[in-house]
């Protein structure tokens, strides 16, 4: 695959659902927009899950929301299962809570491709309001699944773990087309803090990066005001792709109508970048490690 169309659809999470079933004839929906403008990946952000809060049991508590909304995933997953299947485009959902088999749970991202496989990455870096006992308390993950799919290698980053170098490293010497971002985040800081380490990681991992947020929150989450995101692309900082290393983007938002936004970001130039990556980079200098690099510190 030379070039892809991507997707991203910065979920409105506040108007309500009567259940499952609405939240996944949503995201058929947009399946159907994304398939009709060329796009053969559809992304959501992360916690898509959380606009279920809007017909989940009165008077539950935060503690008691992960495990709740982990109730209603099967039924979820059933239901968007064979999307992308039928639509023929592949279908990450998102990120949702899941059992981890140990009495705790899981940040869960699902990859639907329309081979029939199923490719789930866990969060592997947590919020401190994903480790809270007395609201949302959750598990890391502990890998990073890299996808081989028609000539592509992807992997996907759950909002926090773009952020991290270290990671980043440890990605550099695995050749990936593309990295998909699913996040959430609940102010302008936030946002620009996963975007803008998405952009980093185009450039330093000659790499394409999206990345999208939700915005908004169900009317009767408490917690916070609101979730603050947009959607993007990125590419590395290259004369021949353009300079400026953001061939589309949206601005981000708090608040928006209807569904919210979906970015189609068009042709991709996966294939030009992986020539660059490979040895036709302005100054990339391939997998570098910091290994052999020692620190001199200078002391007055």
């Amino acid at each position: 695959m030379e070039t892809i169309t991507v997707a991203l659809w910065a979920a409105n999470l506040e108007p309500p659902l009567n259940g499952v079933s609405a939240w996944a004839a949503g995201i058929e929906q947009k399946m159907a927009e994304a398939k009709a403008d060329g796009a053969r990946l559809l992304v959501a952000p992360e916690y898509h899950c959380q606009q279920w809060l809007s017909f989940a049991p009165e008077g539950i508590r935060p503690n008691e929301e992960i495990a709740w909304l982990a109730s209603q995933g099967p039924e979820a997953l059933e239901a968007v299962r064979p999307l992308a299947r039928k639509y023929g485009l592949g279908l990450l959902a998102g990120t949702m809570p899941v059992p981890d088999g140990k009495g705790a749970y899981l940040n869960r991202a699902h990859l639907f491709l329309p081979d029939g496989r199923e490719i789930r990455q866990d969060k592997l870096c947590l919020t401190p309001a994903e480790r809270d006992p007395a609201a949302w308390c959750l598990e890391t993950g502990h890998e990073v699944a890299v996808v081989e799919w028609e000539g592509l290698r992807f992997a996907t980053l759950i909002c926090l773990d773009v952020e991290l170098p270290a990671l980043a490293a440890r990605l550099a010497a695995l050749d990936l087309d593309l990295i998909l971002v699913p996040s959430m985040t609940s102010k302008l800081s936030g946002f620009h803090r996963v975007f803008g380490c998405a952009r980093a990681r185009a450039i330093e991992l000659m790499t394409t990066v999206c990345a999208v947020g939700a915005i908004g929150v169900p009317e009767r989450l408490t917690r916070r005001e609101s979730n603050t995101s947009a959607a993007a692309a990125f590419l590395p900082c290259e004369e021949v792709l353009g300079s400026t290393g953001v061939p589309a983007a949206l601005s981000p938002t708090a608040r928006t109508t209807g569904a919210g936004p979906m970015l189609i970001a068009s042709d991709l130039p996966v294939g030009l970048v992986r020539s660059l990556r490979r040895g036709k980079a302005e100054v990339w200098p391939g997998a570098w490690r910091a290994d052999a690099v020692t620190i001199r510190e200078e002391r007055p």
